[in-house]
């Protein structure tokens, strides 16, 4: 599986974390591969170039084709993803609250789901999807994304303090008091949480939470030989047993039961993601 991370173009670096390119091609003996994909602090956007993949909520055994271009608002619940070939994708990781300026809607309406991007931006996606179809590198057809982003931020107004609050908020993945958060943010406490709800989709100590269980499953995505001990410490966690609390929230399983599902997967959906560069 090879991916690549890019810095965003200048103008999208108020709304924008990182564009990723994904290549994964499976054996022709494996034909398909399932994977875990639990939740990330990332609200954002996928182009598939090629072939679709197949989603499953956990808990249900049929996968469901997804459309060719995905947006997924705040998550919460782990899904299964299952790849058959070949992957090949773009994809863009927006910073806590980009995606509410972009849409101008509560993210509660989008919360624990994925959607078609075309219902949001119509023709225009339809037609970039294509554009990317038709694109043989994979770098010219990430060009192709900055470019229609870039336009639709022209018209977005300036980042504030709560967006600002965020942002160090995914900084320290999640170790930071809320109460400083909100100082950050120039807001209240019971101010802040509203605003949370709001503009990401949850209250900020789910948020802190997510971010938490997001370092620690990717740690032991990139190193599995990491004891749980040690991720737990590295993540930020008080103790083993919080660590497992949260990958029972998030991943519908222990720690253990992860473990046991990577084994039978040659993917790892997660371990590259860049949540932060300080």
């Amino acid at each position: 599986m090879e991916v690549n991370i890019y810095i965003p173009d200048p103008a999208l670096r108020e709304y924008v974390l990182n564009i990723s390119t994904v290549k994964a091609c499976l054996p022709e003996s494996a034909g398909e591969a399932v994977t875990p994909y639990p939740p990330t602090p990332f609200q954002s956007l996928f182009f598939y170039c090629n072939d679709p993949i197949y989603m499953s909520k956990s808990g249900h055994a049929a996968f469901e084709k997804q459309p060719a271009t995905i947006l997924t608002g705040p998550q919460f619940s782990r899904v299964n993803i299952k790849v058959v070939g070949r992957l090949h994708a773009i994809r863009v990781d927006f910073l806590p609250g980009a995606l509410h300026r972009f849409l101008g809607i509560p993210m509660t309406e989008l919360f624990d789901g994925g959607f078609d991007a075309a219902d949001f931006w119509g023709s225009e996606l339809r037609s970039l999807h294509e554009q990317i179809q038709q694109e043989q590198d994979i770098k010219v057809a990430k060009s192709l994304v900055e470019k229609f982003l870039i336009k639709k931020a022209a018209a977005l107004h300036s980042v504030l303090p709560f967006h600002e609050a965020m942002k160090e908020m995914l900084r320290k993945q999640g170790n930071i008091r809320i109460e400083d958060s909100a100082s950050i943010a120039c807001m209240g406490l019971r101010q802040f949480e509203r605003k949370c709800k709001e503009i990401i989709g949850m209250g900020p100590k789910t948020y802190a939470r997510i971010l938490r269980f997001s370092k620690a499953y990717r740690l032991h995505e990139a190193f599995p030989g990491l004891s749980w001990t040690k991720i737990a410490y590295e993540a930020g966690y008080y103790d083993q047993m919080h660590l497992i609390r949260d990958f029972k929230l998030f991943a519908g399983v222990n720690p253990t039961i992860i473990e046991q599902e990577l084994q039978h997967t040659p993917l790892r959906m997660q371990k590259d993601l860049r949540i932060y560069e300080a």
